[in-house]
């Protein structure tokens, strides 16, 4: 399997990636299934909060294995602090996970309910140089995840993402996308579960602090239809719908979740 074409086809999928990449096997893996029963509360985490700066988004593309938001990471311009971190996390791109369906498509799974889609927020540790240095470090990177449920009333949060779907439909096709504050995209409630774990796409550097935001965010049926209207393949090629870009769950392996809330 050339180092390019992991993806999540039944030649290159999940199954396949630990023989390029073999920490896919180890035992901080991402994703995992949050069973409530299980969790601990912690007084001591405290609430999370990002600064923002709509100015730092930069493009939209479609790399064939999901569609990806980019924004300036060269300096401490857009903020994730608190919570399980210390210090200021910066943000360098947002993207999403989905089904094939409306019942299914998010990577987490909480007490069996799989939603029908998952964000997520990178962000990195800047006391490590660069994004490549934060990946070989425990506390490199934080990623927000929030739940993508589809529900009667479309909100307007992803409206702006969705909206430029028709412009990177192929893969490599990339769109600027400037003036956009991500923060719109994160629910009312702050509360959050929280774990290490790894990215959920190869190499699977195990380098993240998770934070699960416990209330989704709602969708329409015909947004997210829209997400699945991306083609894995270049312009010149059939086309072949970017779905089910999602992990299966990990074994937990004796790691403790923590949540902010009772």
């Amino acid at each position: 399997m050339a180092q390019s074409v992991w993806g999540y086809d039944s030649d290159n999928g999940p199954e396949h990636w630990h023989k390029n990449y073999p920490m896919a096997k180890g035992d901080k893996q991402s994703p995992i299934e949050i069973n409530s029963k299980d969790v601990h509360h912690d007084s001591s985490l405290a609430p999370w909060h990002a600064s923002y700066d709509p100015g730092a988004a930069k493009t939209i593309l479609n790399n064939g294995r999901t569609c990806r938001v980019v924004f300036d990471d060269t300096f401490d311009r857009s903020v994730l602090r608190g919570g399980p971190l210390t210090g200021a996390y910066r943000l360098r791109q947002l993207h999403l996970h989905w089904g094939s369906s409306d019942d299914h498509g998010s990577e987490h799974v909480i007490d069996g309910v799989k939603y029908a889609a998952e964000l997520h927020m990178v962000h990195w540790n800047p006391k490590h140089g660069n994004f490549a240095g934060a990946l070989k470090q425990p506390d490199g990177v934080a990623v927000v995840g929030v739940f993508l449920k589809v529900g009667k009333t479309p909100k307007p949060e992803m409206k702006r993402i969705l909206e430029e779907i028709d412009n990177i439909k192929t893969k490599g096709k990339e769109a600027p996308f400037q003036h956009f504050d991500p923060s719109i995209l994160f629910p009312k409630s702050r509360d959050y579960w929280t774990y290490h774990g790894s990215f959920t796409t190869p190499p699977c550097e195990e380098c993240i602090t998770w934070i699960l935001l416990r209330e989704p965010i709602e969708v329409s049926s015909d947004q997210m239809a829209k997400l699945r209207s991306l083609s894995k393949n270049g312009e010149n090629e059939p086309v072949n719908p970017l779905v089910d870009n999602w992990r299966p769950l990990q074994p937990v392996k004796g790691r403790i979740v923590k949540a902010s809330f009772k």
